[in-house]
């Protein structure tokens, strides 16, 4: 007679009976006081005292159940860390190769449904023409809360693209959203959780202000540029000023230093710089001629004569492709586009 087989079932996991204040109790017991005091001090009155209450009840805890949930707590912080660094599908990929598969599936898993993965996440991994056909339909305010929260490249990307009516309308509530009551903000973010749902998330950010503006202006297409601060000043002279002082404009190229003009001109083609210059005064015109060796300025004064007409919107790609190269400058630390009012220079 055949011995029947018998299957051996897995050990099962002690933190799957455990809710996430047991968890968080355990972790402070095993901190031990002069560790878990800073950490009760962070929570919320209610928190305190679920945690506490839970705490007391803990007795005779095994070492197995410590052991896991300080496992799980570790292995979950592993996994926010590359998320943050690189992620969902970064922190996938090296927690797989650390850990395989299946573990790594089952902690990612236990982050987002912990951290109910945050909108300014999942904000930054929507596809900008998915969330474009979204905001257009949107209130302005909404979308300001929305653009806001996203890095300024992308988000000038957006504003670009959508109806020149809402640039200026959704550009005014990011610029001024600092000013805007917390009150306003709650009822804003609950909207959007309900709107939203799964799809984004919560959690939204209060980002804002004239600064926040200022950067994504920095990068939006110089039409939608030009549209936004007129509407802008239109309504609020001030504010448009405010923004205006913290933007690097095309036209404040011609009071850079002579080293910071020719740094930038070495990294651009004559056929840009002329079709940059094709809108500018002539004392721009001289600033940049100075900066060129004769030979150089005579070749452009060349190509400006026979340029001809030419699309506006050729002339501001060429001097968005300018203003590009002298952000990218300023980034690696060649040169300098604005300098604070307290900021000293020595020779």
């Amino acid at each position: 007679m055949e011995a029947e087989a018998t299957t051996v079932a897995a050990p099962a996991d002690p933190t799957n009976q455990l809710d996430p204040i047991q968890k968080v109790a355990l972790l402070l017991i095993a901190f031990g006081p002069d560790r878990a005091a800073p950490i009760l001090k962070d929570l919320d009155e209610e928190e305190i005292e679920q945690v506490s209450i839970e705490i007391a009840r803990q007795q005779n805890v095994s070492i197995e159940v410590l052991s896991a949930v300080i496992e799980e707590f570790y292995e979950m912080m592993m996994a926010n860390k590359y998320i943050v660094q690189g992620g969902m599908d970064y922190a996938k990929q090296v927690l797989e190769t650390a850990w395989g598969k299946k573990k790594a599936g089952n902690v990612v898993k236990k982050v987002e449904a912990a951290t109910e993965v945050s909108a300014f996440y999942l904000l930054q991994t929507v596809d900008d023409k998915q969330l474009q056909n979204f905001l257009e339909n949107e209130h302005p305010q909404t979308a300001a809360l929305i653009l806001a929260n996203l890095k300024p490249q992308q988000a000038a990307s957006i504003l670009s693209e959508l109806p020149e009516e809402n640039q200026y309308e959704i550009a005014y509530r990011v610029a001024t959203m600092g000013k805007t009551s917390p009150e306003l903000i709650e009822d804003i973010e609950d909207v959007l959780r309900e709107q939203l749902g799964s799809v984004f998330g919560g959690g939204l950010s209060k980002t804002g202000g004239v600064e926040a503006m200022a950067e994504i202006l920095n990068s939006v297409s110089r039409t939608s540029e030009k549209n936004i601060l007129t509407k802008l000043r239109e309504r609020d002279a001030g504010l448009a000023t405010e923004i205006t002082e913290l933007m690097f404009m095309f036209e404040d190229l011609q009071h850079l230093p002579d080293q910071a003009i020719q740094n930038i001109l070495k990294e651009i083609d004559s056929k840009t710089v002329a079709l940059a210059l094709k809108a500018v005064g002539e004392e721009f015109k001289e600033t940049i001629f100075r900066n060129m060796s004769d030979r150089a300025a005579k070749m452009l004064k060349e190509e400006l004569d026979y340029l001809g007409p030419v699309r506006v919107k050729d002339v501001e790609n060429a001097q968005k492709s300018i203003l590009e190269v002298a952000r990218r400058l300023e980034e690696s630390g060649q040169i300098v586009l604005r300098s604070g009012d307290d900021e000293e220079l020595l020779d």
